[in-house]
C-alpha cells in the first residue's frame, strides 16, 4: 500500500503534505526544493510530442512563450467548452491540464518520501459547485491517484490550525487564493470541526488584484505614449509578470517601479501602495460583503468570533490584513502559514480517510460513496494519539429541481430541495405532482442555486424515469442525497403505489464521461512530465 498525501491544488501555486508517524503534518518539498509549486504548465515539443514542464521554470517562460503556457487552469475546471491546443497538435481539457500538474506533484512527493504515493485528498474552494468538484476528482484519477476525498479549503486550513492544541473557539476563515475567495464560519471544540456557514466567489482572487494593477499600469503607460498594451499578447504577458512582482514588493514597501520595454522603447511607471489599493477597492469590498453575509447566515456577531484565520498567499497584502482587522476588531491569528495551511489540513484528512478504509485500502478513484454509508465523519484513534476527529461541513450551493409552476402557461420554476449551508451529508425531500393525464415519464432536472427563476440557476444534470399512466396531479416524492464530497444522488418515489421509481447519480452535463476519463488517463500516463 502506498502513502496518502494532502494536495492543495491552487490556481497559482500548489502544495503537498503528509502526516508523519509523530502525528504532525509536514509540507513535502518539490523537486526544486520549494514548499510550493507554481500551477503553470509549459507545453514543449522536441519533435516527439508534448513533454510538459510544470512549475517555476514553466512560469518563467510565460512572458516569452505565452501561447505555449497554461496558467490559472483551475478557473476552467468544470467548463466543458474550454480547451488548450498545444503546438504539437494535441488538445487538452482543463481536467487533463490539472492532471499534468497533479502528476508532477505526485512525482515530487514520491521523491521526497522515497515510496509510492497512491492516495490523496485534494482540496477545492468551498464555493466550488458540483461540476468543478467532480472535475477535480476526475483530474486526480487521470493523474493516477486514488482520490479519497475532495475537501473544502477553509475546512482543511481549520484542521491544520485546530489540531495544534486543544481549542474551543468560533473561527472565521478568510481564504483569498490566487483565483478564488472563500469565507467560512466554523466552531471548533477540541477535535470537532463544525462548519456553520460558508460563501465565496470562485472568480475572485489574487489574479484579479493583478488585473487591477495591470490596468492601472497600462493606463499610465498610455499617458506616456505606449498605447494598446492590453491588446498585445506578448506585451500583456510581460506586464502580468512585472505586475505580480510589483504586487509582492508592495507587501513590504510603500512604492515600487514597474519597468517594461514596449516596441523597443523602455518605460517606467511608479506605483505606490496607495495607488494599488485604490485600484483594488471594489475587489476588497466584494470580500467584505461576503464576510458580512456569512456572519448574517450564521447569525453570529463579531463579538462571538474568537479567531480570524487568513489563508492563501493573497492575504499577505497589507490591505487585506488591515480590512479584516478593522472589520473584526481582532488581529488575525499568526500561528498559521497562509501558503501551507490548506495542504497540511489535507494531509490530516488523508490520514483520517486512509486509516478508516478496510485493510488500509481506499475506494476506487471513480467510486462515489452513497451518503447513507457515511452518516457522520468520526475517525480515530490513529493517527491522532487516540483522539477522534469529527468534521461536519455544509453545502456551499443550494440544490433544486425544475418544476412546472403553471401548466396552463407552461411556466417553470426552480424548487429548492436542499438549501445552502445545510449540514452534509444531507437528505431532503419535496413532494411534486404529475402535470398531465396518463403521464408515463418524468424528467428530473437537477439545479444548483437558490433563485426560483430557472434563468438564474445552473442545471447540473438530468435523468428520465418511467412511471405508470396516472391522472394529472398524482403525487411523487423527490429526494436528494448530498454526500461529504458534495456530490448528488436523486431518488423519485411513486406515492400512489408507495414504491421507488429509481435512484440515480446525477449525470453531470458539464463533466467528462467515464469513457473519456479512461482515455484521458491513458493519454496522461503516456506523457513524460518534467
Amino acid at each position: 500500500m502506498g502513502r496518502a498525501i494532502g494536495i492543495d491544488l491552487g490556481t497559482t501555486f500548489s502544495a503537498t503534505a503528509v502526516l508523519e508517524s509523530t502525528g504532525e503534518p509536514v509540507i513535502l518539498p518539490s523537486a526544486d526544493g520549494d514548499a510550493t509549486t507554481p500551477s503553470v504548465v509549459l507545453f514543449q515539443d522536441f519533435g516527439s510530442g508534448d513533454e510538459p514542464l510544470v512549475g517555476a521554470m514553466a512560469k518563467h517562460q510565460a512572458a516569452t512563450a505565452p501561447l505555449d503556457v497554461v496558467q490559472f487552469v483551475k478557473r476552467h475546471m468544470g467548463d466543458p467548452h474550454w480547451r488548450f491546443d498545444s503546438s504539437a497538435g494535441e488538445t487538452y481539457t482543463a481536467e487533463e491540464v490539472s492532471a499534468i500538474i497533479l502528476k508532477r506533484l505526485k512525482q515530487d512527493a514520491e521523491l521526497a518520501l522515497d515510496t509510492d504515493v497512491t492516495d490523496a485528498v485534494i482540496t477545492v474552494p468551498a464555493y466550488f459547485d458540483d461540476a468543478r468538484r467532480t472535475a477535480t476528482r476526475q483530474a486526480g484519477k487521470i493523474a493516477g491517484l486514488n482520490v479519497l476525498r475532495v475537501l473544502n479549503e477553509p475546512t482543511a486550513a481549520a484542521l491544520a490550525y485546530g489540531l495544534d492544541e486543544t481549542r474551543d473557539a468560533t473561527v472565521l476563515v478568510y481564504d483569498l487564493g490566487g483565483g478564488t475567495f472563500d469565507v467560512t464560519l466554523m466552531r471548533i471544540q477540541d477535535t470537532t470541526f463544525d462548519v456553520v456557514a460558508t460563501d465565496g466567489d470562485r472568480n475572485l482572487g489574487g489574479f484579479d488584484f493583478d488585473n487591477a494593477l495591470i490596468q492601472y499600469v497600462a493606463d499610465e503607460l498610455a499617458e506616456q505614449g505606449a498605447t494598446g498594451v492590453l491588446d498585445d499578447m506578448d506585451a500583456l504577458a510581460l506586464l502580468r509578470e512585472r505586475a505580480e512582482m510589483a504586487k509582492r514588493t508592495l507587501t513590504t514597501v510603500a512604492s515600487t517601479n514597474v519597468t517594461v520595454t514596449i516596441g523597443g522603447k523602455p518605460y517606467r511607471v511608479k506605483v505606490s501602495r496607495t495607488d494599488f489599493e485604490k485600484a483594488c477597492r471594489s475587489l476588497l469590498n466584494r470580500t467584505r460583503e461576503l464576510v458580512e453575509d456569512v456572519l448574517d447566515q450564521g447569525r453570529i456577531g463579531w463579538k462571538q468570533v474568537d479567531e480570524v484565520l487568513l489563508v492563501g498567499g493573497s492575504t499577505r497584502m497589507p490591505m487585506i490584513r488591515e480590512m479584516v482587522t478593522s472589520l473584526s476588531g481582532k488581529k488575525p491569528a499568526t500561528d498559521i502559514n497562509p501558503d501551507e495551511a490548506v495542504a497540511l489540513g489535507a494531509a490530516i484528512q488523508a490520514a483520517i480517510e486512509q486509516s478508516t478504509q478496510p485493510s488500509g485500502q481506499g475506494a476506487a478513484p471513480d467510486e462515489t460513496r452513497h451518503p447513507e454509508q457515511a452518516p457522520e465523519q468520526t475517525f480515530g484513534p490513529a493517527p491522532f494519539s487516540g483522539r477522534d476527529v469529527t468534521v461536519r461541513d455544509v453545502t456551499s450551493q443550494a440544490l433544486g429541481v425544475i418544476v412546472l409552476e403553471d401548466a396552463e402557461h407552461d411556466r417553470e420554476a426552480n424548487l429548492v430541495v436542499i438549501g445552502r449551508n445545510t449540514k452534509v451529508p444531507a437528505e431532503e425531500s419535496r413532494q411534486v405532482r404529475t402535470t398531465y393525464d396518463s403521464q408515463t415519464q418524468v424528467e428530473v432536472r437537477v439545479t444548483q442555486g437558490d433563485d426560483t427563476d430557472p434563468a438564474f440557476v445552473v442545471e447540473i444534470g438530468r435523468s428520465m424515469l418511467s412511471l405508470p399512466p396516472y391522472p394529472q396531479g398524482a403525487p411523487l416524492r423527490i429526494t436528494y442525497h448530498y454526500d461529504v464530497d458534495q456530490t448528488v444522488f436523486v431518488e423519485l418515489e411513486d406515492l400512489t403505489a408507495n414504491r421507488s421509481l429509481g435512484t440515480f447519480e446525477v449525470e453531470r452535463v458539464a463533466n467528462l464521461t467515464a469513457a473519456q476519463v479512461e482515455l484521458a488517463e491513458a493519454k496522461i500516463r503516456a506523457i513524460t512530465v518534467n
